[in-house]
């Protein structure tokens, strides 16, 4: 018998794949809407469920940033990562989140570098200290945009570099958007002391994991969807103890994968493989991070140990500091302690 949903919503966790703006519940989304008319974004957060629906991936990349064009000014940006770390806390029982935030999007449109990072630092400091939530960023290129995107997401992450920076990523569309063009900028943010954490192998092939490890020096892996179909990448993701950053309901949701039936989550963890359990971008696929683990949990037969130690992994991968590190994984054990079933 797999573990209770009442466990899991309780359950101290850690989240180390979930998007800014992908993260902005139909609550966030119809204030920003209702504070910019005019959008296709509709304002009635019961309409939301409708327009969250994807036909496949290119639809939710276009579906996705119709919401970005709602971000329009730093007090935007603000309300919206205050809002999603009070949701992040109070909802779903997070103590800890690597947030992928994509700075380009909001620069283009008009917003300046410095005060977006203002606006996100002063919502960070904020949910730490009245949610008890830690925040870190990872600052992801928009793979469609191109080296104008990455050179300028290298540009800030580098030369104004808010506090809670801890990596570097790549998100957006992969098939058309080859991994090696971006090497030297994340040659650059890796140099500057930032962690390699590209998106690879969620609609394209074991290839562009290969990319990401070998020439992104990619230290984690987002989503890898696609590694099982490449027995010697899986023997050098496990040799290496490269985590996979999985996201089940999402890969359902973008067509990536046809059905929970075959998701390879399975085949991966009975492989070695290292694996975290993630939303990506929760609202949108009608999900959040404990329905994450019931699914999760329900694939791989787990009892309320199993799903702790899933949880203790994130922790373990994630690029918090040790202090928060020690304080999380002492908080699951006495979790699983007071609620063995």
């Amino acid at each position: 018998m797999t573990v209770s949903r009442e466990f899991l919503a309780g359950l101290p966790k850690a989240e180390l794949h979930v998007h800014h703006v992908g993260s902005a519940s139909p609550r966030i989304v119809a204030e920003l809407a209702a504070r910019h008319p005019g959008s296709p974004v509709p304002a009635d957060p019961g309409a939301l469920t409708e327009y969250f629906k994807f036909s496949d991936f290119a639809h939710f990349i276009d579906i996705y940033l119709s919401v970005v064009e709602l971000i329009k000014t730093p007090e935007d940006v603000r309300l919206l990562t205050y809002e999603i770390a009070r949701e992040m806390a109070e909802q779903q029982n997070l103590r800890y989140a690597e947030l992928t935030v994509t700075p380009y999007t909001s620069v283009v449109r008009g917003i300046q570098a410095e005060a977006f990072c203002e606006a996100i630092e002063d919502a960070r400091v904020a949910a730490e200290k009245e949610f008890g939530l830690v925040l870190r960023w990872i600052f992801d290129i928009s793979g469609e945009a191109g080296i104008p995107a990455a050179d300028e997401t290298l540009r800030i992450a580098t030369k104004i570099r808010p506090e809670g920076l801890v990596g570097f990523g790549l998100g957006g569309p992969e098939i058309g958007v080859p991994r090696p063009q971006f090497q030297p900028h994340f040659e650059a943010a890796i140099a500057a002391g930032l962690h390699s954490v590209p998106h690879a192998g969620e609609t394209t092939g074991p290839q562009t994991i290969w990319d990401a490890v070998r020439v992104l020096k990619a230290e984690r892996i987002g989503h890898g969807t696609s590694t099982m179909q490449d027995p010697e990448l899986v023997e050098y993701l496990r040799e290496h103890r490269i985590p996979l950053e999985v996201s089940p309901t999402s890969n359902i949701a973008t067509r990536a994968v046809a059905s929970y039936d075959v998701h390879p989550l399975r085949a991966m963890v009975d492989a070695g493989l290292v694996v975290t359990i993630n939303s990506d971008d929760p609202p949108m696929f009608g999900t959040d991070l404990t329905n994450e683990y019931v699914v999760a949990s329900q694939l791989l037969d787990l009892d309320a140990t199993g799903a702790a130690e899933l949880a203790k992994t994130a922790v373990r991968v994630s690029f918090a500091d040790e202090s928060v590190k020690d304080s999380l994984l002492t908080e699951i054990d006495a979790y699983l302690e007071q609620n063995k079933e």
